[in-house]
């Protein structure tokens, strides 16, 4: 049987392992990555050691407008399938609480194996190819034929997987173009907001406290209810906050900004103590030390250049204890698509068969990977809907 030719826009992490799939299916597979190099914001997940996967693998640690069926993919290439893969082509996966990474803790280790497997596979790697447009002809009931044109070349295709990735992060390429291709093609896209993002807060202090780390709770206000709460390591910048608990609750504050509500975050500087207790803790300081300010009461017990944002002349120390406990710091927007490090949003859902990453309008059109609109929280999630958006794409892909 003559082999059925898969091209895969986008040689990212639910490209390649899409690629791997189709191509271990007998497919002939040529992978287009307009880059000069396949994997490169993989390189730089998780701190470049790239957190591949999470043991904890649950609907809420996921986003979407429709998130049954974003759960629905997830079932088909699932967390323990995802490290049987990475076992066979030579990574060996290991668990830090349940964050699976890479023995070696490098990121150029998974992209170098993808690699590897997809070359072994013969995989064509086409990079520095900049998909303008995705021609589709034949009868749809019985299967499109696709040509997909570049800036220099045109490929002949019996089936197509999208997955080009989104807007988000600053590695060259990623500009968006996929949503621009789905149009194209008449599909409905979502509209791209930044998540996993440092906040913007309105204020004229933040120079004071920028570079302060301080573990900390924050709580999203939002038409007088709290929304979420997130608890961990803050990262007080020039320009508002940052760090992973800012991270988890940045693509909720992003939606409301975009409907035009406001957003407060709520900070409790020091969460292991309730405001009694922390009011008595300092009176009690005070009375050890009664020639102490304000100001030098707090020496020892927050970072010295939060004392200069949080203290202020004459302040009560029941005032003191409210500011420290609730501090309310008011967002503005989020750092850019550039800063963020994956986007909510993208081509809808409904758009797809969860059982085979197949466009329901258009057959042979695949879509696997960021472009979808489904993203994750901090902690591996957001690959391991790359690797099961993409295995499934490539494994069905490849199917006359």
């Amino acid at each position: 049987m003559e082999k059925k030719k898969v091209c895969i826009v986008g040689g990212g992490a639910a490209g390649m392992i899409a690629a791997i799939m189709a191509a271990r299916n007998h497919a002939t597979v040529t992978v287009l990555e307009h880059n000069e190099k396949t994997g490169k914001k993989l390189l730089a997940t998780g701190n470049g050691r790239c957190n591949l996967t999470n043991e904890k693998q649950e609907k809420g640690c996921y986003h979407s407008e429709h998130p049954d069926i974003l759960w629905d993919v997830l079932q088909n290439f699932s967390f323990q399938q995802t490290l049987n893969f990475f076992k066979e082509i030579g990574i060996y996966p290991v668990s830090k609480n349940g964050y699976f990474y890479p023995s070696s803790m490098q990121a150029s280790s998974v992209q170098e194996l993808l690699e590897m497997e997809a070359r072994f596979l013969k995989v064509k790697i086409k990079c520095k190819e900049h998909v303008k447009e995705i021609k589709v002809s034949g009868d749809a009931i019985e299967g499109s034929r696709f040509s997909v044109v570049t800036e220099t070349w045109q490929y002949p295709a019996d089936a197509v997987i999208l997955a080009c990735g989104s807007c988000a992060s600053e590695i060259d390429g990623a500009d968006g173009s996929g949503y621009t291709l789905a149009k194209q093609l008449g599909l409905k896209v979502i509209n791209p907001l930044p998540a996993l993002v440092p906040l913007k807060g309105k204020g004229n202090y933040f120079s004071k406290w920028s570079g302060t780390r301080i573990y900390g709770k924050i709580h999203l206000q939002s038409c007088n209810k709290i929304m979420q709460t997130e608890e961990g390591e803050l990262q007080l910048t020039d320009y508002g906050v940052s760090g992973i608990p800012v991270f988890q609750l940045s693509g909720l504050a992003a939606q409301l900004l975009h409907n035009q509500h406001s957003v407060i975050l709520n900070i409790d500087f020091l969460p292991d103590f309730t405001k009694k207790e922390l009011e008595d803790l300092l009176q009690k300081r005070k009375e050890l030390c009664p020639y102490k300010t304000t100001k030098e009461l707090c020496i020892g017990l927050l970072p010295k250049k939060l004392i200069e944002v949080l203290v202020i002349k004459n302040m009560e120390l029941s005032e003191l204890t409210e500011k420290i406990k609730s501090f309310p710091l008011e967002i503005v927007g989020t750092k850019p698509f550039s800063n963020a490090q994956v986007c909510q949003g993208g081509v809808s859902l409904e758009e797809i068969s969860s059982e085979t990453m197949e466009c329901k309008k258009i057959p042979g059109l695949y879509l696997a990977g960021e472009l979808l609109d489904a993203d994750g929280i901090c902690g591996g999630y957001n690959l391991q809907w790359a690797w099961s958006s993409g295995a499934c794409a490539g494994k069905e892909a490849a199917l006359w």
